[in-house]
């Protein structure tokens, strides 16, 4: 009798499309890992623009560099198989994260919302014309232990946090809608771990050596994770190492 394939051997030979939105240290390490581990993807790096090696140009907090962007996917002329998402903002130029409640202001929590919980919606909402009822697909995004509320025991961090719940439950959503009217796809959101990135640089001194991940080890398991994934188990919130994340 002939042994079950298994599900990562299936993603492994997938032929089609593989986009990596977000280039920064995460997401050109993911998508290295990809193209050495499913040589039948053809995998792009899609982000704001500047990177040597991005393949696409897109701002995800923009209607118009969306609707860019999906033309230049459909140009491509091959089948999406994985969307993965690791764009994000902690802090930048007049945006910190929040230790007490009279550092909250609006313009700060509109701007955490607008990159880490509506960007990956709509951005699921533009490639969305782009699936196959009856082709395998995975749409991932980069989430944080810290969005987790019944995980909550130190406070702060307001629109971060918020934030990243906020994207939590808007990719739940999409999880359920997706598989009632896209059986194959799988939608799934990764906690990638403390790894050594600028998002994670202001912040390390808090961080024990050997829970640092390197962007390497930090991509190595997150692939881990998603060729294991199927449409029976979409909609999860997984940990680098597979625990799922409470709500």
């Amino acid at each position: 009798m002939t042994a079950p394939t298994r599900p990562s051997t299936i993603k492994a030979s997938w032929e089609g499309l593989a986009l990596i939105v977000g280039a920064g240290g995460i997401g050109s390490a993911i998508a290295t890992q990809l193209a050495q581990r499913c040589p039948a993807l053809q995998v792009l790096t899609c982000g704001r623009g500047g990177a040597p090696d991005q393949d696409l140009t897109l701002n995800v907090e923009n209607d118009e560099s969306l609707a860019r962007f999906c033309e230049a996917v459909r140009q491509q002329a091959r089948p999406l198989r994985l969307v993965f998402n690791c764009s994000g903002r902690l802090h930048g130029p007049g945006l910190q994260p929040e230790k007490r409640l009279q550092q909250v202001n609006r313009r700060q929590l509109e701007e955490q919302f607008s990159i880490n919980a509506i960007a990956p919606l709509l951005l699921a909402k533009a490639i969305e014309p782009m699936l196959n009822r009856h082709e395998a697909f995975h749409f991932a995004s980069l989430s944080a232990r810290v969005g987790s509320i019944s995980d909550n025991r130190s406070g702060g961090w307001y629109g971060y946090r918020a934030a990243k719940a906020a994207q939590n439950q808007l990719i739940r959503c999409l999880s359920i809608e997706w598989a009632r009217r896209w059986p194959s796809a799988t939608v799934t959101l990764f906690h990638p771990g403390t790894t050594d990135t600028a998002l994670s640089k202001p912040f390390q001194s808090f961080v024990a050596p050997e829970q640092l991940f390197s962007p390497d080890r930090a991509a190595t398991q997150l692939v881990d994770l998603l060729l294991e994934q199927t449409p029976a188990q979409t909609g999860r919130f997984l940990a680098w190492d597979g625990q799922e994340i409470p709500w």
